[in-house]
């Protein structure tokens, strides 16, 4: 990575879905030979997967800086509510292979329903509760929002209008409705991949 930063086609460097391991032996090896380390990681993040990031990471955040930029708030459109009263035609869910990667896609939309009562005393869509707790963590630099459309765009982009409407006291109401309890990692399908080719 050096070589990039090096040349000018890069200012920074960072990772996609690694391990917090992975993540540890990149900065640890940067470190020793005196490259520049990774800044920033994209993981999945959202009120229905938290590990990674609330439990995991949690050293890296202390000992590098690690910088977050976030992907699926929406939960696969899962917190949009729009799988609520079932599977909207033409929607993800739809599809066999959604199936196999969201295997607990019914516990994850009862999950996301009791979220439901949050939005409604906010005076909000779930979509937007969903984005904007993402955003109250202080350690995501950034949420990616997967829009299909600009008025998609334009609807995500008003979570920042009810940032400050997530208090203590709302997060807690929804750790109440949707606890998290930290797991150890569980190696996944990318990791054991790249330690085959890497």
């Amino acid at each position: 990575m050096n070589f990039v930063l090096d040349q000018g086609w890069a200012f920074y460097w960072g990772t996609s879905q690694w391990t917090s391991a992975e993540i540890l032996e990149a900065c640890e090896i940067a470190s020793t030979l005196g490259l520049v380390r990774p800044i920033v990681e994209q993981p999945v993040y959202n009120l229905l997967e938290r590990n990674k990031v609330e439990f995991e990471f949690a050293d890296l955040y202390k000992k590098y800086k690690l910088g977050l930029t976030t992907w699926s708030p929406l939960s696969s459109g899962i917190l949009t509510g729009k799988y609520s009263t079932g599977t909207p035609k033409g929607s993800r869910l739809e599809d066999p292979r959604m199936k196999v990667m969201l295997p607990n896609s019914a516990d994850l939309i009862a999950k996301a329903a009791k979220l439901q009562t949050i939005a409604k005393e906010l005076d909000c869509p779930l979509a937007l509760l969903a984005i904007a707790w993402c955003l109250t963590n202080a350690n995501v630099s950034t949420v990616l929002l997967g829009a299909k459309t600009p008025a998609q765009l334009k609807e995500n982009l008003k979570a920042l209008e009810i940032v400050d409407k997530i208090t203590p006291e709302v997060k807690a109401k929804m750790d109440e409705l949707v606890p998290f309890v930290p797991k150890e990692p569980q190696p996944d399908k990318s990791t054991m991949l790249r330690a085959r080719h890497l």
